[in-house]
């Protein structure tokens, strides 16, 4: 399947900041037992290249997006250690021209109406909002889309699990969930929140 529209149908992501590689890959596996098949890993350590390789190489994997890309070097690194999507904090026509190139999805972020539809002129199939709650939550998101329905939103940041609903009522095709799935949280935990928020998405099927 098409990674943007397998993003679209399971409607969740989770959103993952490296910590220690080893820690990372027991979280990722945490969230994939719980039903989260989808995770954004920010690029912010050389050990990020590291897990990339590591995790895309094995069997039965999720869907690895590479966010926090700015650069066409960046971009560029992580397609070569098998990111599926890449994911950038920016606007950037040159990340655009290079995954068009590559063949690769290329979700770009977005804080305004006017930065959101700057992103769709460009053929971005999917935005991100980005960070939503603090920008005005779902309410926001739908404030955006309300002239604009032609343009497909996803939302993260500062998200909760029990928000969920919201943002995808309001008519976000998915959301990222960051710490709220894995902040201080053991193997167990982490498994039961994204168990949790698969179960929220459910209540809008």
């Amino acid at each position: 399947m098409n990674p943007i529209d397998k993003i679209s149908e399971e409607k969740i992501f989770a959103v993952l900041r490296i910590q220690e590689v080893e820690k990372t890959k027991n979280i990722i596996k945490a969230l994939v037992d719980g039903g989260i098949n989808i995770i954004e890993i920010v690029i912010e350590k050389p050990e990020t290249v590291k897990l990339l390789e590591e995790i895309t190489k094995e069997d039965n994997r999720p869907l690895i997006m590479a966010g926090g890309i700015i650069t066409q070097r960046q971009a560029q690194i992580a397609i070569n250690s098998g990111a599926d999507v890449i994911v950038s904090p920016v606007f950037q026509m040159n990340l655009v021209r290079l995954c068009k190139g590559q063949k690769i999805p290329l979700i770009m972020t977005a804080t305004t109406p006017n930065e959101a539809y700057s992103a769709w002129k460009a053929r971005t199939q999917l935005i991100k909002i980005s960070p939503a709650n603090p920008m005005g939550g779902a309410e926001y998101i739908e404030d955006i889309l309300r002239p604009m329905k032609f343009i497909n939103i996803i939302a993260a940041g500062n998200i909760k699990i029990n928000d969920i609903p919201c943002y995808l009522k309001a008519g976000a095709k998915a959301v990222g969930i960051g710490r709220a799935l894995y902040k201080d949280a053991a193997y167990e935990e982490i498994t039961k929140r994204a168990l949790i928020a698969c179960n929220k998405v459910k209540e809008c099927n």
